[in-house]
């Protein structure tokens, strides 16, 4: 029993001295540094990635098969609506051309002949001279001599239209893209590419995605598809040596759809692109500002985090009082924007708020 006691002496001795350098600690003023809170604008850049695209990108694509014989433009140029771009070597084309044409005379002169043998045998109808027979067997050869007239005829343009598509033109304004074929080459409607890309790049659409959350909220609060696009703020673009474009763009549709798979919403964005520095294919970073309008922003460095709760340390009345607050999920890696917890006024630590211990005396640093 007595080395019982001897045991537990200790033991509330040490108690009590822990317990008293605690009061201690909380009675001995800790110097910080201090934030009263205040609301001001805010603006935070969030950045998307993103592809570049022309307004059109237009592949031109052989209609018939032959021989590359001239290529009339090189990568990079700029070309109008209309211009030769390449040729495909005609000669077959033309000999197609003179053959239907020669067969178009034929089948004229075989029309014209079936016409008078009608005309002829009608007459002599008329005067009971032949049967009805042959008065029949006439129209007949006239029907007959009016398809292949007209067959003809087809067969002509086509062989026409052939011989135009070797030559091949520039379906709109733009810039050349990449040539991946050189004279001699043989090409045809099978290949896959094309001879050629044409972009139109006076303006270029940028595509870039943004999360089902992120387009909700200003759905829910633009109320409709088409005044949450008109309420988003321009946009800049970023290219991949960090340089800025000199423009701006702004969102000119969503889709309606969001991708199963990862809950995005693809968004594309019109920039102008007079001096053509945007280039078709083209990777870039989609910068968006959001400005929050009388905002209560705090750095992230007053804050710490328990279980995924964010705490601060207010000083009311001169101790520490930690504090639960809600921030937005959006942030700029060093500030947040607190949306409950904290009111104009207040006062936080500033830094360091995680080692303080509540109930502390806190003077200012």
């Amino acid at each position: 029993m007595k080395r019982f006691l001897l045991v537990i002496i200790p033991l509330l001795m040490l108690s009590c001295a822990t317990s008293y350098q605690q009061e201690s600690d909380l009675d001995e003023p800790q110097s910080h540094e201090l934030l009263t809170i205040a609301a001001r604008d805010f603006e935070i850049n969030t950045e998307y990635a993103a592809t570049i695209k022309g307004l059109q990108d237009i592949s031109v694509i052989p209609r018939i098969e032959g021989y590359l014989q001239g290529i009339y433009v090189k990568e990079g140029d700029r070309v109008k609506a209309g211009q030769l771009l390449f040729r495909i070597d005609d000669a077959v084309w033309r000999a197609a051309v003179a053959e239907a044409s020669a067969n178009v005379q034929q089948m004229s002169a075989a029309l014209e002949k079936a016409q008078l043998e009608f005309e002829g045998k009608q007459k002599l109808h008329e005067q009971n001279v032949i049967s009805d027979y042959e008065l029949a067997a006439a129209k007949s050869d006239l029907a007959v001599a009016k398809a292949n007239h007209v067959a003809a005829q087809a067969s002509l343009t086509s062989a026409q239209n052939n011989l135009s598509y070797t030559e091949l033109r520039s379906p709109s304004d733009g810039v050349v893209g990449r040539i991946p074929y050189r004279k001699g080459d043989y090409v045809g409607p099978s290949i896959a590419y094309g001879l050629t890309r044409i972009s139109e790049n006076d303006q270029m659409r940028v595509y870039f995605s943004m999360t089902e959350a992120k387009i909700m909220e200003y759905l829910s609060k633009y109320k409709s598809l088409t005044a949450a696009i008109n309420a988003m703020p321009e946009l800049r673009l970023q290219f991949p040596n960090g340089q800025f474009y000199e423009r701006t763009g702004h969102v000119e549709s969503i889709s309606g759809i969001i991708d199963e798979q990862t809950g995005a919403v693809s968004v594309c964005a019109l920039f102008d692109n007079p001096e053509g520095i945007l280039l078709s294919g083209g990777t870039a970073k989609i910068v968006m500002p959001t400005v929050h309008t009388n905002a209560i922003v705090i750095p992230q460095e007053a804050t710490y985090s328990i279980q995924d709760k964010v705490y601060v340390m207010k000083v009311v009345d001169g101790k520490a009082v930690s504090t639960i607050i809600q921030v937005e999920n959006q942030n700029n890696g060093k500030d947040y924007v607190v949306t409950e917890g904290l009111s104009v006024g207040d006062v936080i630590i500033a830094k360091g708020a995680g080692f303080v211990q509540e109930g502390a005396r806190i003077i200012k640093n």
